[in-house]
């Protein structure tokens, strides 16, 4: 059971939270970060750890609890931002993301960060790993499910496609793959640099059930989620997001990937999170 069951104005008011946790983290950053990437999934991320997800900080070794797997490593700083908000660690640290000696790398290791379940980074891995986690969950009886976020632009990687193929033969309906398909990548456009539409029609053939919501859209996001079935197949959520969403000045725009806000933008960026 999830310690927190937020409804929707709370995780509203979470996320801009979040948010404002993520302009302060990239600014403070002595090596950058992935601001575009980290606001596209706040609401997904806000939505899992404070209403879905069974998980708790005091139960990370619970055999039960369900996985949480960022297979899109580089958008790290919206993870650890919902992490110590929901009490897997002193929210202090935020100030210290990639910092020497810190807890908080520039992508997520387990071994460095409570609440981390996988060292991710390399993308394509979080799939993979998901589907055999959910395997083995199935063999032992267990009710925990997997949850992963992948980004469009990973999709590319065809390590996903062969473990879509396992997840599927093997009927693991445990698992809910979240895609943040926020059409921008590194160097551009997702569409001009590997098409994956119709993204939708690919997952089907694959085997899978697939679902859309506005991935920016706090209702939206819980009502996709919430509706998953269990029903022999895997679930995949085509969740529709802006990168750099929340911030007028960020979102939409593909430079963002790597760059991080400077002096009047991060009062700027503040200003337009505060709670309404």
């Amino acid at each position: 059971m999830n310690p927190y069951n937020y409804d929707i104005e709370a995780l509203e008011r979470k996320a801009r939270a979040v948010r404002r946790h993520i302009v302060r983290l990239n600014a403070n950053s002595p090596a950058g970060g992935h601001t575009g990437a980290d606001l596209s999934q706040v609401e997904l991320l806000t939505a899992l750890y404070f209403r879905i997800l069974n998980v708790a900080p005091d139960r990370t070794e619970d055999s039960e609890r369900d996985i949480y797997i960022q297979s899109k490593g580089h958008a790290v700083g919206c993870y650890y931002c919902v992490l110590a908000e929901a009490g897997f660690f002193p929210v202090d640290w935020l100030a210290t993301y990639q910092h020497a000696d810190s807890h908080l790398p520039g992508h997520p290791v387990r071994q460095k960060t409570p609440g981390i379940e996988l060292n991710t980074g390399a993308l394509g891995h979080g799939l993979p790993v998901a589907v055999g986690l959910a395997l083995a969950a199935k063999r032992d009886n267990s009710r925990r499910r997997i949850f992963l976020i992948t980004g469009d632009g990973e999709l590319a990687e065809g390590s996903n496609w062969e473990a879509a193929l396992a997840a599927a033969h093997y009927g693991l309906d445990n698992i809910v793959i979240i895609n943040d398909k926020n059409n921008l990548q590194l160097a551009g456009a997702t569409r001009d640099i590997m098409n994956t539409d119709p993204l939708a029609d690919k997952w089907r053939a694959f085997g899978m059930q697939v679902t859309e919501c506005q991935g920016n859209d706090m209702a939206s996001v819980v009502a996709a989620i919430e509706g998953l079935k269990q029903e022999g197949k895997p679930n995949v959520i085509i969740a529709n997001t802006t990168k750099g969403a929340g911030i007028s000045f960020i979102q939409g725009r593909p430079e963002w990937h790597h760059r991080v806000p400077k002096g009047d933008e991060i009062e700027l960026a503040l200003e337009e999170l505060k709670d309404e």
